[in-house]
């Protein structure tokens, strides 16, 4: 037998066999803000672990080569780790270069409102048989949301969901899915993290047991906000030295892409779905004012699209745009969440009802206007606001004087840009350190105990 290496050739090897599980939460890649934190954990993962493997669960293997070349798709029939050592390394490197970019190609042609039909099919499938899914006894309470765990989980030497706001009654499916996989890596003692996670709404009484079983096991809990997160996990028993709040994920992927410039336009989006309802009267009123400002402020209007999904951002936004003295384009289906980020970046103010394009904007130094109509979207910009202290102001569709709210807000907010800059931007970097700092807990988890799976190296 030879010598034993050096340790850093020990630590080389085991970095070898690494393989990390992430648990994305949005499946088809429809929305830029997932794809964004996504990026930036992939990312960082890489940074730590050159010769990992990353695989994240997807039912878009094309579009996830295209968009992340550093992870590799794991999805069905049989949602399992591809084949190892130079083989699987060739086949990965020839899927990226060919596959990637004739996927993001017929996404830009694709028709969005399909996906939806896509999707449900999908899902009615799993419910029905869970292909290339291992199937576990349910409880009664489970029986709307079977447990169908990846067969890739075995390999795991970490299961790491990423951040995303499925863990809520409006997403049930989901988050169910994501305690399910926890729960089991659990049992097969592999380490577990959930990261940027924004929690409830939850009031559900299956899904509120569910976390209270689930949640406590959990290795580490990084939460985007501190307004409702930290609380809920103490009801549920998660034990406070676990639970870290970070800011949200894709704060970086913004503030990367800051400008040195205030930008002169103003970003516009508006998303209609049934977890945020939004009557006819209220989006007329919206594109009224966004359109009077503008003018007033000789700006353009940016419409933003964030989501993909149905089309929903699309088909939400576009219409308001209709009599703007100067309306921009919008980016197309195939763009990707830096032509959003970049879009924003040239915005004095923004107006939205999506999340994470407050997240890119408030991360960029760029005030904005989150328009909500839900109590998930008020916890959702509550929580943002609380983790900034500055430059969001929240205007509810429902105010019986939005006509004049939502104009004193826009103005307000393009006259306070210059001011608030530098106070965002400094904000956002105490987060990115949060955010980095709660990522290397994680790392501790998999370096301070025995390397899952117990394979060789090319084996």
């Amino acid at each position: 037998m030879g010598t034993v290496g050096s340790e850093a050739e020990r630590a080389a090897i085991a970095e070898g066999d690494i393989r990390v599980l992430v648990e994305n939460g949005e499946y088809w890649l429809r929305n830029r803000g997932d794809i964004a934190m996504m990026a930036v954990t992939v990312e960082r993962l890489r940074a730590r672990w050159p010769r990992a493997r990353i695989g994240v669960l997807t039912h878009q293997p094309g579009i996830l080569r295209a968009l992340l070349p550093e992870a590799e798709p794991l999805c069905g029939p049989d949602w399992s780790w591809g084949r190892d050592g130079w083989p699987g390394r060739l086949t990965r490197t020839a899927a990226t270069r060919l596959v990637g970019p004739a996927a993001l190609r017929w996404r830009a042609a694709t028709d969005g409102p399909k996906d939806r039909l896509r999707a449900l099919r999908s899902a009615a499938r799993r419910r029905a048989d869970g292909p290339g899914r291992t199937e576990h006894v349910a409880t009664p309470e489970q029986t709307e949301f079977p447990v169908e765990i990846p067969a890739a989980v075995e390999q795991a030497s970490l299961v790491l969901a990423l951040g995303g706001g499925y863990m809520t009654d409006v997403d049930r499916y989901q988050a169910h899915r994501t305690l399910n996989l926890l729960e089991h890596a659990r049992s097969r003692g592999i380490p577990t993290a959930l990261v940027g996670q924004g929690l409830g709404p939850l009031r559900d009484p299956a899904l509120v047991r569910r976390a209270a079983e689930v949640l406590p096991g959990v290795d580490f809990l990084a939460l985007r906000e501190a307004r409702r997160g930290p609380e809920l996990l103490s009801r549920f028993g998660v034990a406070p030295e676990r639970v870290l709040v970070t800011g949200d994920d894709a704060i970086e992927f913004g503030y990367r892409l800051r400008q040195a410039k205030i930008g002169t336009d103003i970003g516009l989006c508006l998303r209609v779905a049934d977890y945020s309802r939004v009557s006819a009267a209220a989006q007329a009123t919206l594109g009224r004012v966004v359109r009077a400002c503008a003018g007033r402020l000789d700006a353009g209007v940016v419409p933003l699209i964030i989501s993909e999904y149905a089309s929903e951002d699309r088909l939400s936004t576009l219409p308001l745009l209709a009599g703007a003295e100067c309306a921009r384009p919008a980016i197309g289906r195939g763009g990707t969440p830096e032509d959003v980020a970049r879009q924003v970046a040239g915005c004095r103010v923004l107006v939205t009802s999506a999340y994470h394009l407050a997240v890119f904007a408030l991360s960029q130094g760029i005030p904005a206007v989150g328009i909500t109509a839900s109590e998930y979207y008020d916890d959702k910009f509550h929580g943002l606001r609380q983790m900034f202290g500055t430059g969001l102001r929240i205007v509810h569709l429902d105010d019986p004087a939005l006509d004049r709210t939502l104009t004193a807000a826009v103005a307000e907010s393009w006259s306070e840009a210059p001011t608030v800059r530098d106070t965002l931007q400094q904000k956002a970097v105490q987060q990115i350190d949060a955010s980095r700092a709660g990522l290397e807990r994680v790392f501790r988890l998999v370096e301070s105990g025995p390397v899952r799976p117990g394979h060789q190296l090319g084996g």
